[in-house]
């Protein structure tokens, strides 16, 4: 369950907003990165503390989108650079840290660099930073001077119902654990494929890719990141030139290559790429291209890694 109490916080007067609730004043939805965005994170630490909270678990982590052919991230390392490692480990759904690196991780989402994710602290807090600057703080209990204390530092504390970001009332995503079962599966393939294509999502609109074979599998098990999604497709083609003329005359696709130093990498291009994309992947030992629309994607398996007593936590 939620915490009961949830309050909307926003630089936003009530004053100028219309009949339905949208705002209608002239205050902008960027952060200033100065005295507004420092009240914010002042706010949320004073919740923090009058819930007892000093460590927060990082929940449907996400980094800006899917990167497209020719594109680049918003900003470097998705604005954690200096939090976490730039292979991003430890920022993973499940992660505990402190109440100084939530505030930084809701400092990056105020600015909107590019990472995103919930913050939560059991059923007693937690923190969701949605659009415009709306920030909605859910807590065990009223918090009647918190409230007080976030007027006075020239923000408008809101209470309502719930998050609109809040876990149930999201549709439920996969639903499948990655189990013994799974695993089992799994060496199944391998006895008659020999090698599938693993696709270890760690954080949304990211991937980590393996090749798998029977001798690799434990291996590459031991090294996934907790809680990750798991998506098995057939193995990559050694005939790249093969790949690129199969590909669709329009539309999008996933195309992932394999290097000659073995590190596997993968790229989104519309048919108007084809050429670049052909000249990108010249030196490519082996390829797939996987449509880029969800209908049209066919895995062989897709589960998530439950927690080590077996419940499965993540929410893909």
């Amino acid at each position: 369950m939620p915490p009961a109490f949830v309050h909307r916080i926003t630089k936003y007067d009530p004053a100028d907003r219309d009949a339905h609730g949208h705002y209608v004043g002239v205050d902008d939805t960027e952060s200033d990165h100065g005295p507004v965005e420092a009240a914010y994170l002042a706010a949320i630490a004073a919740f923090a503390k009058a819930c007892d909270v000093d460590r927060l678990e990082i929940r449907e982590p996400g980094v800006a989108g899917a990167v497209h052919f020719g594109g680049e991230p918003r900003v470097a390392g998705h604005g954690l650079a200096g939090l976490f490692p730039p292979d991003l480990t430890g920022f993973h759904d499940g992660a505990k840290v402190s109440l100084a690196v939530a505030l930084e991780l809701v400092r990056i989402m105020l600015r909107g660099q590019g990472a995103w994710c919930g913050l939560e602290a059991g059923n007693s807090f937690a923190v969701d930073v949605g659009w415009d600057l709306y920030v909605y703080v859910g807590s065990d209990r009223q918090c009647p001077d918190v409230v007080a204390r976030t007027r006075e530092l020239g923000l408008f504390p809101e209470p309502v119902t719930a998050s609109p970001h809040a876990a149930d009332l999201q549709e439920p995503g996969v639903t499948e654990a990655a189990d013994a079962d799974f695993w089992t599966r799994l060496r199944s393939m391998l006895a008659s494929e020999r090698t599938v294509l693993l696709e270890e999502n760690h954080v949304r609109n990211a991937a980590r890719w393996h090749r798998l074979t029977e001798a690799n599998l434990d291996a590459v098990r031991a090294g996934l990141t907790p809680r990750a999604l798991l998506t098995v497709w057939p193995d990559l083609n050694p005939d790249v030139d093969a790949v690129l003329a199969a590909l669709p005359e329009d539309g999008s696709v996933e195309f992932v290559r394999e290097a000659q130093d073995g590190t596997i990498a993968h790229v989104f291009a519309d048919s108007a790429d084809y050429q670049e994309l052909a000249f990108l992947v010249a030196d490519a030992t082996a390829a797939r291209a996987l449509s880029a629309y969800v209908d049209e994607r066919h895995p062989l398996a897709c589960a998530a890694l439950p927690d080590s007593d077996g419940v499965l936590r993540a929410r893909w």
